[in-house]
């Protein structure tokens, strides 16, 4: 017999915390880790869209800690070191950087702000890249209300969302995109 994927527990508006906890689903954690799924299937859109190969086995690769990173986030951390979560570690920040390097080592210097668009993998990372620093802001907040988020978790969010950007910009090239430079409106 198959496993139902309903439970009805939440239907009073609390959920489980990884330990057990109960918490209003309504809570910052709550939100946190919901954000970073919602950032996890935009990445898995992303993939579909960017028809290249390379980029496609890295997007998948920053879906994997995503999912190590919503772990994090769903476990109630007086009751982490009972579990045994994955690891994120400065490793995979590190590797991100070196991509944004080797990416922007292929692009022309940025003269201007872009606008998002060009062509609908370019979009589509754009949204992915503004939903990471959605992720990114509500961590933060996590640990200036004394919530505990470990650092290397909006570590690495600040990070991707920066290699979301860059990779718009590698994709927009490879996809013969033209980027749309922000030509802003003067007042007179």
């Amino acid at each position: 017999m198959a496993l139902k994927i309903y439970t009805k527990t939440g239907d009073k508006g609390t959920t489980s915390l990884i330990g057990g906890t109960k918490v209003s689903k309504a809570s910052i954690r709550i939100d946190s880790y919901g954000t970073v799924d919602e950032l996890n299937s935009f990445i898995g859109l992303c993939g579909d869209t960017v028809k290249d190969e390379k980029s496609e086995n890295v997007l998948k690769e920053i879906q994997d800690r995503l999912f190590t990173i919503g772990s994090s986030l769903a476990c109630d951390p007086d009751k982490e070191p009972q579990f045994a979560l994955p690891d994120l570690n400065e490793e995979d920040i590190i590797f991100l950087e070196k991509e944004i390097d080797a990416m922007n080592e292929q692009l022309p210097p940025m003269k201007n702000f872009i606008l998002p668009g060009g062509s609908i993998a370019v979009s589509n990372l754009h949204v992915a890249r503004c939903v990471c620093r959605r992720a990114e802001r509500i961590c933060v907040s996590m640990q200036e209300n004394n919530i505990f988020v470990d650092a290397v978790v909006t570590k690495y969010l600040n990070r991707l969302s920066d290699y979301l950007f860059v990779l718009s910009r590698y994709i927009a090239q490879i996809h013969n995109a033209k980027e749309v430079v922000w030509l802003p409106r003067i007042k007179k």
